[in-house]
């Protein structure tokens, strides 16, 4: 890849590793369906400004926008509702990269290679040594959602890779508009018109940032980019790069909350990073494989 595309890849891990704990502070005043389908809402804003054909075949924006937003984001948010850490959704959420490395090689014909598979499993490790003493909370169910929930993700970036989008803005945005609606009658028919009528007439300013943050920088801005990329590079050289996402969040916290970080998860961080610089080596390097331009 090259370094603008990496540095871009890095950005995105940095504004996603916030946001797990930014939809805990968000939870706190909305109901998770209702939170969800009001961050979509707010997302697929850029609408009103941006002119032009739908950026895909219209069944495709359907495809991505249920299996993005209605299933990968439902079951994340209702899996941190009923007691999943955010910390620990971060890192379990990133089982998608092997879920996406896998359908892409049934699916799309990619073959990791060597170099790239050493990669995965050195940031893996790194991945084992952040979670070894983190708690899995109060519920199995909520572990098993946010499992699924990356299954979701997986498909959506194949999905996403096989719309032939050319504008990845617009694609997100079009994308943003397929939730909201499934969401806010889940959200209706299980949490119920007083949990919403409360959630919207009495929250936080706290939760209201929370929200204006996952919307536009998460959502817009977070998957613009990570579509982008998608388009231009393999699947399975694009997927590890969310295995920075819980070193970012670690690195946020240690750079802006002043919180702790052990020797232990100074080495996971630097195995981490390791496994990625392995993985995105430029193609000249052997044994690499060529990473064409969509």
């Amino acid at each position: 890849m090259s370094l603008p595309h990496i540095l871009l890849a890095l950005l995105v891990t940095l504004i996603w590793g916030v946001n797990f704990v930014v939809i805990k502070v968000g939870l706190q005043d909305f109901p998770p369906l209702l939170f969800c389908a009001l961050r979509f809402a707010l997302a697929a804003l850029p609408l009103l400004l941006l002119r032009g054909p739908l950026p895909a075949p219209w069944w495709r924006i359907v495809q991505i926008g249920l299996l993005l937003g209605v299933l990968k984001f439902g079951l994340l948010f209702v899996g941190m509702y009923l007691g999943m850490p955010a910390g620990l959704s971060s890192l379990v959420l990133q089982s998608q990269v092997f879920f996406t490395v896998l359908i892409a090689a049934v699916l799309l014909g990619e073959r990791p290679t060597a170099r790239v598979l050493c990669g995965l499993l050195l940031a893996v490790v790194g991945l084992l040594l952040i979670g070894w003493q983190r708690p899995l909370g109060n519920s199995l169910l909520a572990f098993a959602l946010v499992v699924a929930a990356a299954l979701a993700w997986a498909c959506a970036n194949i999905a996403t890779k096989r719309s032939g989008a050319s504008d990845m803005l617009r694609l997100i945005c079009w994308v943003s508009l397929v939730p909201v609606l499934p969401l806010l009658g889940l959200s209706y028919l299980f949490e119920g018109a007083q949990a919403i009528t409360t959630a919207l007439t009495q929250a936080s300013w706290s939760g209201v940032g929370a929200l204006l943050y996952i919307a536009f920088l998460a959502t817009t801005i977070g998957f613009a980019i990570w579509s982008f990329l998608l388009r231009h590079y393999p699947a399975s050289l694009v997927a590890p790069f969310a295995l920075a996402v819980p070193v970012s969040g670690l690195l946020a916290g240690w750079l802006l909350l002043g919180e702790s970080l052990t020797t232990l998860g100074w080495l996971a961080c630097l195995l981490v990073f390791g496994g990625l610089t392995i993985t995105v080596l430029p193609r000249s390097f052997p044994g690499f494989a060529k990473s064409p331009a969509a």
